[in-house]
Order: C-alpha cells, then structure tokens, then sequence
C-alpha cells in the first residue's frame, strides 16, 4: 500500500463508514488483542449496579468478533477476567461466570455461522466445572471452523503465564527433553499459553486507561498501542476501523529506520 493509499483511509469519515475496509488487508493487523475497561465505571455513570455494565459489554463483544470476522482478521484476543480480578466482591464474580457460561452456550450460532475457532488462555483454577464444560463444547464444536480465530484471556495474568512457561520448561530438562542451551526466545514462546498464535500487532484498551494491566506481557513488545475514551459497553464497530485505519497511519520500524513508504 502506498503512502498515499493510507493517507486516503485515514482522511475518511471514521463514523458508520467501514473505514477499515479502506484499508487493503496486508496493512490490517493480523491479531488485535483488547482490553475490555470500563464495565463497571459504565454502569456508575448511569447509577446502575456493576454487573448490568458487564451485561451491556457482551454485545460489544459480539459486535467487535462479527466485525473482525468480515475484516478477515486472523485473530482477535479478548481480555475477559485476568488473575487479580478474583479480588473483586463474590456476587460480581458469580455473574461473571454466569455470562461466561452463557456467552459459550448463545453464542455458538453466531460462531459457526462466522466460521470462527474459539480457543482459551490463562489457568482453570477457580471456574466452575459447569463453565469449563461449555467452555470446552464450543472450543471443540469449532475448532474445524476456518475463519478467525477468537481467544479468551480468562483467569490470566502475564506474568503468571510466564511463570509456568519457566515450569514447563524445567520438568522438560528435568525429563532430559530440553538442555539449558536450546533456551532462547523462541523456546519460551513455545511453552507460553499462546503457543502457535501470531504476536499482536494493535493492542486496544478502552476507558482511556493508559496501561497494559498483565495482558500478553511477552507477545505484546512490538505492538501498538490505541486507547479510546469509551467504555466497553460504548464500543461498536466504527471504533474498531478507526482503531485499524490508524494503526494502518502508524510507522511500524521494530527497532529500524523509517520507511519512507510506510505511514501516512
């Protein structure tokens, strides 16, 4: 794409218009990881009680997989409940899990209609059986699908995931398996939770928070970053074109000169 394409897509009207089909496929991220903020803040500002917010954010969740679907992006990583949020009050975990379990169960027409393949990261210690069940059911029910592929960030932390990635790659010396020399980066990215997954390369956050809150630690070095204001329940599609039109502007140098191509 020249400069001169990309500085068309990014001067068109982001609201309503599908900008992001302006932008030729090779200049879309291949993975868009998000960060699902604002839940709860959405809910106070409308004096309704938390767990409505994370209600209202499931169909920015359906809208935000259809519209990656007809982008054709080839995976989008949704951050659902990291490792710190067990420390939140026990009746907004319980319905946290009850939309996880439905979401798996509602959801499986839209799926397999948008040919999607549904796979989870993060540690199962501390959802229930029943969830893990239909958790399980629609990862295998899709897993054939060749469409995008939706992964779930559930009970996952970073930096936890880095940790058994370490472990995994103890007891494989320890098995004789692996010698501490075949140890690179490579090797660590292989034992990690999202093995076999491309890098992002446009991380979302919505809420206008400005952090990365133990999310993708080690996959997201190189990606690049787009807060908005909105909360979660606020995001809909035209958001994420406009996300993909300027991450489609942005100059993506991994440590090199500037392209004089590359950008608007």
């Amino acid at each position: 794409m020249s400069s001169v394409d990309t500085k068309s897509a990014c001067q068109s009207s982001p609201a309503g218009s599908g900008a992001g089909f302006q932008v030729p496929p090779e200049r879309r991220p291949r993975h868009i990881a998000v960060i699902m903020d604002g839940n709860g803040r959405w809910a106070q500002q409308r004096n309704l009680p938390r767990i409505e917010g994370h209600r209202r954010g499931v169909a920015s969740v359906r809208a935000t997989v259809e519209a990656c679907a007809r982008l054709q992006i080839q995976q989008l990583t949704l951050y659902c409940l990291s490792s710190e949020n067990w420390k939140r009050p026990r009746h907004e975990l319980e319905f946290l899990m009850h939309l996880l379990e439905q979401y798996m169960i509602e959801e499986r027409n839209m799926i397999m209609n948008n040919h999607l393949v549904v796979r989870t990261i993060g540690r199962r210690e501390g959802i229930p059986a029943s969830v893990q069940q239909e958790m399980d059911k629609t990862i295998s029910m899709s897993s054939a699908n060749s469409g995008t592929q939706v992964c779930l960030a559930i009970n996952y932390g970073g930096r936890a995931e880095m940790v058994d990635a370490v472990r995994r790659i103890g007891h494989r010396i320890q098995r004789g398996e692996l010698t501490w020399d075949q140890i690179d980066e490579a090797c660590l990215a292989d034992h990690l939770d999202t093995a076999g997954m491309p890098d992002p390369d446009l991380v979302i956050r919505t809420a206008g928070e400005m952090r990365v809150s133990n999310f993708l630690l080690w996959q997201i070095s190189y990606a690049e970053l787009w807060v908005t204001d909105r909360c979660w329940p606020d995001f809909r599609e035209e958001d994420l074109h406009q996300a993909i039109v300027d991450f489609a502007c942005r100059n993506r140098r991994f440590g090199g000169l500037h392209h004089p191509d590359a950008g608007c």
